[in-house]
């Protein structure tokens, strides 16, 4: 099998790259059957933004913190191990950010995309889902939209659903919401265009951040789930992503 190995930049994750290209070898990316991420969550991201259009799976090998998205970091029987691992496909959304100058800027985030406040003051939120107003002023500190592999993310701290990977929905989870002072969000099928307007930008200015890309001063930010960049990640068989999706919810 030919293997392509890329590393964090952490010592641990460095030291595991070297054991690992000795032992199995290393080809190109563009000659590899399957790419193993040497990490943590963070890097993982980081590495499928730079992957769509390849149509090569990733194996995630935890070497960071949480791992969420990455296999234990067992060094032995790595061939054997992506031969029976169980494929799960993510798509991310797509950002187009408007900001207050008139700058039109993009981003792509596996996880979220989410508005944040600037400063003291809470933002005016403006939402639109598939072009009807649905909420025409949030007073918040920011919010969350997010896919079934984001849910259990940001998402989550937020007090958003945990959403199986299977159900086609997207969460949209207010942040510290004022007014209205009782809603928690809501759950929305996952082939909307959500539209987010904010008001009043010179008292009350935000940022919209969809993976790495962080845009300041935005006023219009339109989010939609992006098909063609779908990636496919690889998890040993008993212990998937829609398993962890599932025991994350029991989680004490």
């Amino acid at each position: 099998m030919n293997i392509a190995f890329v590393a964090a930049s952490t010592e641990a994750a460095q030291e595991a790259l070297k054991r690992f290209v000795r032992r199995y070898g290393n080809v190109p990316l563009d000659q590899a059957e399957v790419l193993v991420c040497l990490g943590g969550d963070g890097f993982m991201l980081e590495t499928l933004l730079h992957i769509p259009g390849r149509n090569i799976p990733v194996f995630g090998m935890n070497y960071g913190t949480v791992g969420f998205l990455m296999n234990s970091p067992e060094e032995d029987h790595l061939p054997q191990r992506l031969a029976y691992a169980q494929h799960t496909e993510i798509a991310p959304l797509h950002m187009w950010a408007k900001t207050t100058s008139g700058e039109v800027h993009e981003g792509i985030g596996f996880n979220d995309v989410f508005l944040y406040r600037e400063t003291r003051q809470t933002v005016h939120i403006g939402i639109e889902v598939d072009g009807r107003t649905r909420m025409s002023r949030l007073t918040c500190d920011g919010i969350i939209l997010a896919t079934p592999a984001g849910s259990t993310a940001y998402n989550r701290s937020a007090h958003g659903p945990i959403i199986p990977l299977g159900a086609d929905l997207l969460s949209l989870t207010p942040i510290s919401p004022f007014q209205p002072r009782y809603w928690r969000g809501a759950l929305l099928p996952a082939d909307v265009t959500v539209r987010f307007t904010l008001s009043d930008t010179a008292k009350r200015p935000a940022s919209a951040v969809a993976g790495p890309e962080e845009i300041r001063d935005v006023e219009e930010v339109v989010v939609r789930l992006d098909h063609d960049r779908k990636v496919t990640l690889l998890f040993d068989p008993d212990h998937s992503l829609s398993e962890r999706i599932i025991a994350e919810q029991f989680a004490e």
